[in-house]
């Protein structure tokens, strides 16, 4: 079997260690021996909805969101909207997860949205939203813990048609209020949650290895498993860390 990942942006939205997501991915693919290929897809590149069965889009600071968001919109809303339907797994963190929506309200400036996710997200006056968070999530057999930081202006707000990741247990989450954190639609996953987040929550990162895997060779796979006692141990310090 093989693992075939694309980053979508990977030079320009790449902030707070997350590529770190990646050579997680990669590490725990090598560990038990399914082959692993990786691309990144910039501006101007053409995406593929069924040569990769999971793409990731990291955080970006303003600046870098101003500089992929049309052009993303443009050149690969089609195709991911076409691998998404076709069961491919999509992991967007923090400003990556801000694009999935319909738009991104910066002061007198809107940021199209890729119209993937029932959300819009709005940067509005006071403090960053800045800490350690833990989410509680029910992606089956039944409900566990998501621990990570967050850094974040802007304020996501779900529609009516979305369906948040989890719910905040410490943190601030989407917006601070509503007690909710990231969306989640079919194999897509939103989150502000980094630092990165998959080396701090391992039983997730197996999840979406099983599931891209699925969509490739038609059953998900029952993944070997493997000694996670670092891995473990840096999901307890995240857990601590907010306060769990």
């Amino acid at each position: 079997m093989e693992l075939r990942v694309l980053s979508l942006y990977p030079e320009q939205m790449n902030i707070y260690a997350d590529r770190g997501n990646i050579v997680f991915l990669q590490r725990r693919c090598e560990w038990r021996g399914i082959d692993f290929s990786h691309a990144g897809a910039g501006p101007g590149e053409v995406v593929d909805p069924g040569a990769h069965d999971l793409f990731y889009v990291g955080g970006g600071q303003d600046r870098d969101q101003r500089m992929v968001a049309a052009e993303m919109v443009a050149s690969k809303r089609e195709a991911l909207a076409a691998a998404i339907a076709d069961g491919a797994v999509l992991l967007a963190v923090c400003g990556g997860y801000q694009l999935l929506g319909h738009s991104y309200q910066l002061d007198e400036e809107k940021l199209p949205g890729l119209g993937l996710a029932d959300l819009e997200t709005v940067r509005q006056p006071g403090a960053r939203l800045i800490g350690n968070v833990a989410i509680e999530v029910d992606l089956g057999p039944g409900p566990r813990l998501l621990a990570g930081f967050e850094n974040h202006g802007g304020r996501t707000h779900l529609g009516p048609g979305a369906q948040p990741l989890g719910r905040v247990v410490a943190g601030n989450g989407n917006n601070g209020k509503d007690g909710f954190e990231g969306v989640r639609r079919d194999n897509l996953i939103g989150t502000y949650l980094h630092g990165p987040l998959l080396p701090k929550n391992a039983w997730l990162a197996d999840h979406l290895i099983a599931l891209a895997l699925e969509r490739r060779y038609g059953a998900r796979p029952e993944l070997e498993p493997l000694d996670d006692a670092f891995e473990a141990a840096a999901h307890a310090s995240a857990r601590a860390a907010a306060g769990i």
